[in-house]
């Protein structure tokens, strides 16, 4: 049987995920067309030789249709019996719903109309529907879907029983999993469920896993160097742009982005393309907020106290938008969870790293009203804070899979892989918060399940750093050789479905 891929390629992941399908395309994918984010991604795959692709849809020329189609109620009515509110796809795209990514947070306000919002769904689902009724894909694959396009990409191909293979990222040093949903690891937990019965020496991985275990609590670290390498802390790294190293290329990006809306009628059109005009004006009020700063809203973290942390989230992201729709809200999380706790116990709260610079000050006192919190430095580590915990809540976070592996319960309140554990329990009822915090705290937690779920990730994954190869390398053969493990291991998954 001949196999044909549909890759859905956003943003940059674009240049990645074309080297992984000329990978695929040697391990017996005899086709491929593909759904593409960005102009440039797509003007890239369109000049490659690599692969001749059967169609290439490009996301921002669909978006451009709405201004010209009228609203179809009865259209929608249809679509909504089929996929859900279309509340499911708006919610999640940060630029149809809240005009953030072209505008920086905490810009919030939404260029369009309830009624273009509509329009906007309207013309995707065509162009999408005949895009797969025409392309007549084998699979589907994608990173976890994070914007309206590639949700309903994700809908439509389950309704019509074609199989998506996504990738999710595991949090785990060198590690990547391809599952068949985007919320969790599904053949991970079929592993870990035959795990839990079996005996060490009956399970796969087992020595290497609790060898990572072990040492992730004698040494916690980042699981990716590139996300650690993003963080700058303290006000003056956020004015680096100005050194006498930096100042000139600083400015020289700027005549660049504007030499570029000039030059390109279509790009500057695409609504996902940044106006040089709100890059500089958004930028401009960061670094005064950034000079102003919050120093004089930190308290003092004193490890001995009987504390619960809950690790901000960066945002607008996925893990929010996508995995918790219904608590998107991080103050009103924070409020309910600190009144969930017993008495006696602070929460402690730390913003993620990458988030200080844009955070208002106004997001802060905020926080501080609330009696039973405590607000922490960002340069504090998590790892630092996480070991004194008695519990630990995020909504997704990668924290709450870290203070997993050191053996602290955790409350979630989203959709994320490590909620297979036990230790792990997830709020989706704010009545029931206090009773679920209550249950938490006098839990307790198995470092055995956790390496048996680690066997689990190491047995159904394969060794690649896909975040690496995504953000800081830029040549192809580099990126082959870094992705084959992971290639045979796409190959695998895509003979099991589609068999």
């Amino acid at each position: 049987m001949a196999l044909k891929g549909c890759l859905v390629l956003q943003r940059r992941f674009a240049f990645l995920g074309h080297e992984l399908a000329v990978l695929l395309k040697e391990r017996g994918v005899d086709e491929f067309c593909a759904y593409v984010h960005l102009r440039g991604s797509y003007d890239f795959l369109r000049a490659q030789k690599d692969i001749l692709y059967t169609s290439l849809i490009l996301d921002e020329d669909i978006q451009k249709v709405y201004k010209d189609e009228k609203l179809d109620v009865e259209y929608l009515k249809k679509f909504e019996a089929d996929y859900g509110s279309v509340w499911r796809f708006i919610g999640v795209d940060r630029v149809v719903r809240y005009g953030q990514l072209t505008r920086e947070y905490p810009h919030d306000t939404s260029p369009y109309t309830h009624e273009e919002m509509l329009r906007i769904v309207q013309v995707y689902a065509k162009r999408l529907s005949k895009f797969l009724d025409e392309q007549k894909p084998s699979f589907i694959l994608a990173y976890q879907p994070g914007a309206l396009g590639t949700v309903m990409l994700y809908a439509m191909a389950e309704m019509r029983g074609i199989p998506v293979l996504t990738i999710v990222p595991s949090a785990t040093r060198d590690v990547s999993v391809v599952s068949a949903s985007y919320d969790r690891l599904t053949w991970a937990e079929e592993i870990f469920r035959k795990n839990l019965q079996g005996k060490p020496q009956e399970i796969a991985r087992y020595a290497e896993a609790k060898a990572f275990v072990d040492e992730f609590k004698k040494k916690p670290v980042i699981y990716s160097d590139v996300y650690s390498s993003l963080i700058k802390h303290g006000t003056l790294r956020q004015f680096e742009f100005m050194l006498p190293g930096k100042i000139g290329s600083s400015f020289r990006y700027i005549l660049h982005a504007w030499r570029m809306w000039h030059a390109s009628a279509e790009t500057r059109t695409d609504y996902t393309t940044i106006h040089p005009f709100w890059y500089v004006y958004d930028r401009t009020k960061r670094k005064i907020r950034n000079l102003i700063g919050a120093n004089d809203l930190y308290d003092v973290f004193d490890p001995k106290a009987s504390f619960a942390f809950f690790a901000l989230h960066f945002e607008p992201e996925l893990s929010i938008l996508m995995l918790s729709p219904f608590d998107t809200n991080q103050i009103e999380i924070v409020k309910r969870l600190a009144q969930s706790l017993p008495v006696g116990m602070l929460l402690y709260v730390k913003d993620h790293p990458q988030m200080t610079p844009f955070r208002p000050r106004r997001y802060y006192k905020e926080l501080k009203k609330i009696p039973n919190v405590r607000l922490l430095r960002p340069e504090l580590s998590s790892f630092s804070i996480v070991p004194h915990a008695k519990l630990v809540a995020t909504i997704t976070g990668s924290v709450g899979w870290e203070a997993t592996l050191l053996g602290k319960p955790v409350i979630t309140f989203g959709r994320v892989f490590y909620n297979a554990l036990p230790s792990v329990a997830r709020s989706t009822t704010p009545e029931e918060l206090p009773e679920l915090v209550k249950s938490q705290l006098g839990k307790e937690v198995r470092d055995e399940d956790t390496v048996r779920f680690v066997a689990a990730l190491f047995e159904d994954g394969a060794r690649c750093d896909l975040w690496k190869l995504w953000e800081k390398t830029e040549n192809p053969e580099e990126k082959r050789k870094g992705l084959k493990d992971f290639a045979d291991l796409v190959a695998r998954k895509v003979r099991l479905v589609c068999k």
